[in-house]
């Protein structure tokens, strides 16, 4: 039974390694639903947190391939249950939406969104939650005339945080170590 899937993927910052992970969802005709790649708190580490609906069987394999790429120190993967997560969402509406000031801030209270900028033509409400959150809010705000979607792919953390954090640091120490 096909599930949601967050992987968590640990690299070097090389060039081609997106390219690399990307190869191998492509050969097993895996959709990646949304892809997001940061710094990690460990020097020169970089993750790549990848989002996929897939039976466990063959998350499992995909995992184990990325992890013989050379580049790559180590990858996981989590359920919903095993992450905390967020997405961001920008929407782009005309300036006249000013003009229905009261019924536009209720449901931006209704969603905790904000307005991040007003411009001449224009303002960006700003939303963080998780993707149906986002869809809903764009939904509400359809009938003002969204301008412009955009929404980013997750962030998460892993809930027993303490393992990754002490995985990651003997990581940078191993990789410090090869260097000398």
């Amino acid at each position: 039974m096909k599930e949601q899937f967050t992987i968590s993927v640990f690299t070097e910052n090389r060039i081609g390694i997106l390219s690399h992970i990307s190869i191998i969802f492509t050969r097993r005709h895996i959709n990646i639903d949304s892809i997001t790649a940061s710094e990690t708190e460990a020097h020169d580490i970089y993750r790549y947190t990848i989002v996929v609906t897939e039976t466990r069987d063959m998350v499992r394999k995909v995992v184990k391939q990325i992890e013989k790429q050379i580049e790559v120190f180590q990858a996981y993967y989590h359920t919903l249950d095993e992450i905390i997560y967020q997405e961001i969402a920008l929407y782009k509406l005309p300036i006249k939406v000013i003009k229905k000031g009261a019924e536009l801030e209720k449901i931006m209270r209704q969603h905790h969104a904000r307005i991040l900028s007003v411009e001449e033509e224009f303002l960006i409400v700003e939303k963080s939650g998780h993707k149906e959150e986002t869809q809903e809010l764009l939904e509400q705000l359809e009938p003002f005339g969204v301008i412009e979607f955009v929404r980013s792919g997750r962030v998460a953390i892993i809930k027993p945080m303490w393992r990754f954090n002490e995985s990651l640091h003997e990581m940078e120490k191993q990789k410090q170590e090869t260097l000398v």
